[in-house]
């Protein structure tokens, strides 16, 4: 259904397309790290986008960092290193980029800093380059872990009017141990993945393929269609929706006037993913599910951001032919949980807000906070109703702390009720892919999150991370609210529920990776992870240290942390 709508819909409007569109950039932390970095330094809003939604459009990120120029020129050797490196990874909408390699490989190979090949024409805009990710490491007592990824990475533009965008790679990797114990406790999937099978002695063996298609219907209007992950937020977690789970296929239409931004998104997830301890089962129907979101975020000053959402999960079981698609969450300016009473639906509708202050150029101040369901008497009563499913966030981040240049300080709490996020199955819950749509914690937990990013040279990188979680979890014969792929039908309790109810478990996890980048994209890194959990069943105490190095080329670090 969604294929079809948005097949039609692109027929109609790519013949009025006239404004020059824009692929996005890939969600990369570390990256995105640096665009918000500059927006709280600058005083203001980045123009062109809202920093809630991301990925964010290149062309935005370009004009973002033209503006950086127009500024007096920074004093700091590194911020001037980080404005070039922008510019270039967006060369092909900045005015500002210096992007030629002095030396290029066979005259024709890597001509600029930034791809191993492109085309810039008129009518036709290419960049191709290599992804790799290559590793090794030790954990303590456990087999040696690796990473083996190799890929390629395709953008462009067809006469400025249709963007282009895929990324393939061929993956093999042995995880930590709490990593795979975590694929093999009754999930059978691999953390933000798809289609996988097993490789080798605890290996394993999967395919990551994302691309879409990008234009603009209108000046402020784009529309985007594939698959591919997203993120709502500006905490190192959301509770809305993070990359943690698979890619998946979508429509997406961003509107951004004035200091208005509107995004609506219905996409197409699969509400199981039957498979076992040799991976995925390929002879089966994948069950599809959909969810609709729309976020309207209003820039109430040049330093204060307010925005609501609403999402709705919903699906029907034993419909592998997409046919409960609800039409009516199409009208992207409606009340979604008004449509679900209307219809007498039993989906499952969230909504909530978002806030994000930056001010002295050095600080912002952001949260987030989700309704799932909720009744005010109830939650006045104090009662610990199981229907007061609520989660939320707070954080605060300092950049150049104590007047260092290029030291950064993340603070964020996330709390999340018992049940919330779960409903009566797996097509209305807040899952794709048995793997939870937005934190990997699920629900029933309440967790501390420190962050410290260092970047002492130009290419060098240094981060800290540390994580302090409390959740409860569940015996094979309980269910307390904690994994949202069980019913909530089946609660143990209508009242007297906490945060933590069930089997209590204390996460502890602390890591350092330091980072050099040996020219554009291209990394080395160092990495050290201490982790340690305890629980009250005993059995179930983990604890993991490992030490890796890798080197990677277009790919993010990819990390596992829960």
């Amino acid at each position: 259904m969604i294929r079809i709508l948005a097949l039609a819909a692109l027929a109609h409007i790519c013949t009025i397309c006239m404004w020059a569109q824009s692929t996005n950039v890939p969600l990369n932390a570390d990256y995105y790290h640096l665009v918000q970095r500059y927006e709280i330094k600058s005083g203001h809003f980045a123009p062109g986008f809202h920093s809630n939604i991301k990925p964010y459009l290149r062309s935005d990120v370009a004009d973002f960092v033209d503006t950086l120029y127009a500024s007096p020129r920074p004093d700091n050797r590194v911020d001037r290193f980080n404005y070039q490196y922008l510019a270039n990874d967006n060369w092909e909408w900045s005015k500002h980029e210096d992007n030629i390699s002095k030396k290029p490989i066979f005259k024709a190979l890597y001509k600029n800093k930034s791809d191993l090949f492109y085309v810039d024409s008129k009518d036709f805009d290419l960049h191709v380059s290599p992804v790799f990710h290559f590793g090794y490491g030790m954990e303590k007592g456990q087999d040696n872990i690796f990473t083996n990824s190799r890929g390629l990475e395709i953008r462009g533009m067809i006469s400025r009017k249709l963007g282009f965008y895929t990324y393939l790679v061929e993956n093999q990797m042995r995880f930590p141990a709490y990593v795979r114990d975590w694929i093999n406790d009754d999930r059978y999937v691999v953390p933000g993945e798809g289609f996988w099978k097993d490789f080798k002695d605890n290996g394993v063996d999967f395919f990551t393929a994302r691309g879409y298609i990008s234009f603009n219907a209108a000046k402020f209007i784009n529309f985007q269609f594939g698959h591919d992950k997203q993120f709502v937020g500006n905490g190192y977690r959301s509770l809305v929706f993070s990359d943690f789970s698979n890619n998946h296929l979508f429509l997406k239409i961003n509107t951004n006037v004035w200091r208005i931004h509107y995004s609506f998104m219905v996409s197409e997830m699969r509400a199981d993913a039957p498979g076992n301890a040799g991976g995925s089962f390929s002879s089966v129907d994948y069950p599809k599910k959909y969810l609709a979101f729309h976020r309207l975020g209003v820039n109430i000053t040049d330093q204060l951001n307010l925005g609501i959402f609403e999402s709705v999960a919903f699906g029907q079981p034993n419909d592998s032919t997409g046919t409960s698609f609800e039409l009516d969450y199409l009208n992207p300016i409606i009340f979604y949980r008004a449509i679900e009473q209307s219809g007498g639906s039993q989906d499952n509708a969230l909504l909530g807000a978002d806030l994000t202050w930056n001010f002295l150029s050095r600080f912002s101040l952001y949260g987030q906070v989700v309704f799932d369901e909720f009744l005010l008497e109830e939650v006045k009563g104090g009662n610990g109703w199981w229907g007061n499913k609520i989660s939320y966030q707070m954080g605060i981040k300092y950049i150049d702390v104590l007047g260092v240049n290029n030291l950064d300080l993340q603070l964020e709490g996330n709390f999340a009720r018992p049940y919330t996020y779960a409903h009566i199955n797996n097509y209305t819950s807040y899952s794709h892919y048995r793997q939870s749509l937005a934190h990997p914690l699920e629900a029933n937990f309440k967790e501390f999150v420190a962050l410290a990013r260092y970047q002492p040279t130009s290419r060098l990188n240094l981060s800290a991370k540390m994580i302090a979680a409390n959740y409860g979890t569940d015996t094979d014969s309980t269910n307390w609210g904690q994994n949202i792929l069980k019913s909530y039908n089946t609660r143990e309790m209508d009242y007297n529920n906490e945060i933590g109810q069930g089997v209590a478990t204390d996460l502890f996890y602390f890591d350092f990776t330091a980072s050099y980048q040996l020219r554009h994209n291209l990394f080395i890194d160092f990495n050290q992870i201490f982790r340690s959990l305890k629980s009250a069943l005993p059995e179930r105490n983990q604890d993991n240290t490992v030490t890796s190095m890798s080197i990677r080329l277009n790919i993010a670090r990819r990390e596992h942390v829960f």
